[in-house]
């Protein structure tokens, strides 16, 4: 048994960043192709696999050197509790990255803790990264308050938590204001 990876869920490129589509941002598929090579690429030198639902983004990710995990769940929390338990007979521990981090250098070097490590979104309410070994009854609770939850999860379950809500992978890009820097 391997002792970790990156598990990245990587929406299609077409579809992904509907609020900064709506918000009038131009480029978006661009821009989400763009920021996910950035982020699988600082993955490295862990093993990275990405869970996604489109052909072409596992096309996409095949030609970056990961493994693909392909998925027809309906959401997001579906298709990252299908991965948790079908990857804990070949991995101890999962890095759950999303895949729209504005600076995600120094991803591949992280060194967590024991327990659950989450890394929360710039407003302390997101989870934009989070580190949790296998074989727990763990929910993904992706969504409005995830980091909230997922503290909740982690201690449903009596396992420490370490929660950060200073880090540079605090920021991703979901709003047209997340553009600035």
């Amino acid at each position: 048994m391997t002792t970790d990876a990156f598990v990245v869920p990587l929406k299609d490129f077409d579809l992904a960043k509907e609020r900064l589509r709506a918000g009038g941002a131009t480029d978006v598929t661009d821009l989400a192709r763009s920021l996910a090579v950035n982020v699988l690429a600082h993955c490295a030198p862990r093993h990275v696999i990405v869970l996604s639902e489109s052909t072409e983004v596992s096309r996409f990710a095949h030609e970056q050197g990961v493994e693909v995990r392909e998925s027809r769940a309906t959401s997001l929390n579906e298709a990252v509790q299908e991965a948790y338990g079908a990857l804990q007979s070949r991995y101890e521990r999962l890095l759950i990255v999303h895949g729209d981090l504005r600076t995600p250098e120094g991803l591949g070097s992280f060194t967590p803790g024991p327990g659950i490590t989450i890394v929360t979104d710039h407003h302390g309410r997101g989870t934009n990264l989070l580190v949790l070994p296998t074989g727990l009854d763990f929910h993904f609770a992706y969504g409005a308050d995830s980091a909230t939850e997922h503290r909740r999860e982690a201690q449903r379950l009596g396992v420490r938590v370490t929660l950060v809500t200073d880090s540079p992978w605090g920021f991703d890009i979901d709003e047209p204001e997340d553009l600035d820097p």
